[in-house]
């Protein structure tokens, strides 16, 4: 949707276990795509060299994201003002448990028996906003500093990486839906629930909600992000 792209997404499986991590940067010319690549083979790398499963891993992974952006930033000086949003999910798929983490405001749903079970809070000026009472929930996604964040990789300001409080046993039907600003912005939430009860796999899923955010996003004005997503669906285990 716009000459460079600032998002980055990928995978990796050690084991029984998979990491997702997806990031959007920002931080000028070629800034945020510098940004979000090197949160992905940050995390990934970590992950691979160090595989475990918990919420003291996966901190570790982002931490390990955060010094190497820090340290591009203070070599690089056409990369001095990168940042990125990251989030990522780590699945222990043998006992069926998960644990997340994020910065920034690329969103991890968790959906269970086709209803949204939470969904990662937002390090956004637009957020705090909602939170302290002075904008409706319902304003997000429309409101003009919703993209300007407090938090993300790189970004200057104490806030720590927010981890999953408690590793969360999984059951056959869960789903996560893993996205950035550029996907959950054209989407409401009862649209996933729909969407995800609605249709039989995540290829599925994923295509019914992507046909929903288009249609929306061509019906407004407004120019949209660069968008990408994860849809991932937890099947029976004979079937997984």
């Amino acid at each position: 949707m716009r000459e460079s792209n600032e998002d980055a997404l990928g995978l990796a499986q050690q084991d029984d276990m998979a990491c997702f991590v997806m990031s959007d940067g920002a931080g000028g010319h070629q800034g945020g795509e510098v940004a979000a690549r090197t949160v992905l083979e940050a995390v990934l790398d970590k992950f691979l060299g160090e595989s475990a499963f918990g919420t003291r891993a996966l901190l570790s992974y982002v931490e390990h994201a955060v010094a190497v952006v820090a340290e591009v930033r203070k070599t690089e000086a056409r990369l001095r003002d990168m940042s990125a949003t990251v989030a990522t999910v780590l699945l222990d798929l043998s006992n069926r448990r998960a644990v997340w983490a994020h910065l920034g405001d690329t969103r991890i749903y968790l959906f269970r028996q086709g209803r949204l079970r939470c969904v990662t809070h937002d390090h956004s000026v637009a957020q705090q906003l909602v939170d302290a009472g002075f904008a409706q929930a319902d304003q997000l996604r429309g409101h003009p500093h919703r993209s300007l964040l407090f938090a993300a990789v790189g970004a200057e300001g104490g806030t720590p990486v927010a981890v999953s409080e408690e590793v969360h046993q999984l059951e056959d039907g869960d789903a996560f839906l893993l996205c950035t600003d550029g996907f959950w912005e054209w989407l409401l939430e009862p649209d996933m629930e729909r969407t995800l009860s609605s249709t039989g796999s995540s290829d599925d899923w994923l295509a019914a909600m992507s046909a929903i955010a288009d249609a929306n996003a061509q019906a407004s004005d407004k120019a949209r992000d660069n968008h990408s997503v994860y849809a991932i669906r937890l099947h029976a285990r004979a079937g997984a």
